[in-house]
């Protein structure tokens, strides 16, 4: 199935105390590159976050970012260390007793004195289980965005490919044509310079000109390469890279036929087949 590789998804779940939410950004790229970004304290999941991405895509320039807030309903309570206070509320007193004239002190000053808060220490294991798991959700609605926008493509890419075939069907209907004409007029052109021409020879001459200028086997490449081009559509695997391929054979056939032309008809078929060509390139660069 043809995937895309741009698109969004997000996801937000509650974990615990907290609220985690994913956006995954997915824009087109030679290969697969990661970029989470996660917050200090989710740092740990970094591999697990890789490792997830990697099984569902497989191209793309992927921006992974997590955030969290806690729940309104679990706000984090104030836990005092006594021993800590009891050791400030001590060396204020004595400070208080060498001093001519004393101030109050600020019961909020002494909860901002280092230690005087206990550091609650939270288990994240579960957080972080919940975490990898509505990034598989999200990357999941991500890959499913991929194959919606692919089916897309696909189909423009396939309306172009007929259209090919139909400017292929054009030229091979007249490259008979051309071909008497070039040799009418070919023989003309030798007559007029030649009183008594080697007939033998000319014919030589002819066929060697005529197959020089030949664009059938041309023709019959571009019919090969589009039918391959179709085949990938409907495989089931990454096809990007390979269709790139066939797009750089497209154009080169194609020119070879416009340098090969020897009348407007066939040179105009060149140039349609080229703008096809240039329209499906510019779409297969957005598929994985």
């Amino acid at each position: 199935m043809i995937k895309s590789m741009t698109a969004f998804a997000s996801g937000e779940t509650a974990a615990g105390r907290y609220m985690l939410t994913w956006e995954i950004r997915s824009v087109n790229h030679r290969y697969l590159d990661v970029s989470p970004r996660l917050p200090e304290a989710f740092r740990a999941i970094e591999p697990l976050v890789r490792e997830a991405t990697g099984k569902y895509l497989k191209r793309g320039k992927i921006d992974c970012g997590l955030s969290y807030r806690k729940a309104k309903e679990a706000e984090e309570s104030i836990e005092i260390n006594i021993a800590r206070l009891t050791q400030v509320l001590n060396a204020t007193t004595k400070i208080e007793r060498s001093m001519v004239q004393s101030q109050a002190i600020s019961p909020l000053d002494i909860l901002r004195w280092p230690g005087v808060q206990s550091e609650v220490r939270e288990d994240m294991v579960p957080v972080y289980a919940e975490a990898i798991e509505l990034l598989n959700d999200t990357l999941k609605q991500l890959l499913e965005s991929r194959e919606r926008e692919g089916a897309e493509i696909k189909d423009m890419v396939d309306s172009r490919c007929k259209l090919i075939q139909q400017q292929m069907s054009i030229a091979k209907k007249h490259l008979p044509g051309v071909q008497v004409q070039l040799r009418e007029k070919l023989q003309k052109k030798i007559n007029n310079l030649l009183e008594e021409p080697e007939q033998a020879r000319l014919e030589q001459e002819l066929v060697y000109f005529l197959q020089k200028m030949d664009v059938e086997e041309e023709l019959d490449r571009l019919d090969a390469h589009v039918k391959e081009v179709r085949r990938i559509l409907d495989q089931n695997e990454p096809a990007g890279r390979r269709l790139d391929f066939l797009m750089q054979e497209l154009n080169r056939e194609a020119n070879t036929l416009g340098s090969k032309s020897m009348d407007i008809q066939t040179t105009n078929v060149s140039v349609e087949l080229k703008v096809l060509i240039e329209q499906i390139r510019e779409q297969i660069q957005n598929i994985e």
